[in-house]
C-alpha cells in the first residue's frame, strides 16, 4: 500500500529540513531498522518550491500503515525520536490532494 503526505514548510525551516533528510540517508541502517518494526518497505521525499513557500512530498509504501503507526508511536529507536521532533519543528498544515488513480496488482 501507499500513501502520500504533502505538507507546507514553516518559514524559515526548510534548510533544517533539508538538513534531517540527508541526515536520513546518512543513517539509512537505523532507519531501516524503524522500517521492520513498522511494516514499511520504503519512504521518498520531495522538497518542491511553490509560489506559496515550499512543501514536502513524502511517500511511504507499507504493508500495514495502522501497524506502523502504533510502532512509530512506541518506538524505542532514538531515530524515530528525532524524525517527530524535526518534523513537527518543520511542517505546517497539510496540502489537501484529491486521488485521481489509485490500482494495485493485487485487490
Amino acid at each position: 500500500m501507499l500513501q502520500v503526505v504533502i505538507k507546507r514548510i514553516k518559514p524559515g525551516k526548510e534548510e533544517k529540513l533539508r538538513n534531517w533528510l540527508t541526515q536520513l540517508a546518512q543513517r539509512a541502517d537505523e532507519v531501516r531498522a524503524t522500517f521492520k518494526d513498522e511494516t514499511v518497505r520504503a519512504e521518498q521525499a520531495y522538497l518542491i518550491g511553490t509560489i506559496d513557500g515550499p512543501i514536502l512530498v513524502y511517500v511511504m509504501e507499507a504493508e500495514d500503515f495502522s501497524v506502523g503507526a502504533k510502532a512509530f508511536a512506541k518506538s524505542v529507536h532514538p531515530i524515530d525520536h528525532q524524525h517527530r521532533q524535526v518534523m513537527a519543528e518543520c511542517l505546517g498544515e497539510s496540502v489537501n490532494i484529491e486521488p485521481l488513480f489509485d490500482i494495485s496488482i493485487e485487490d
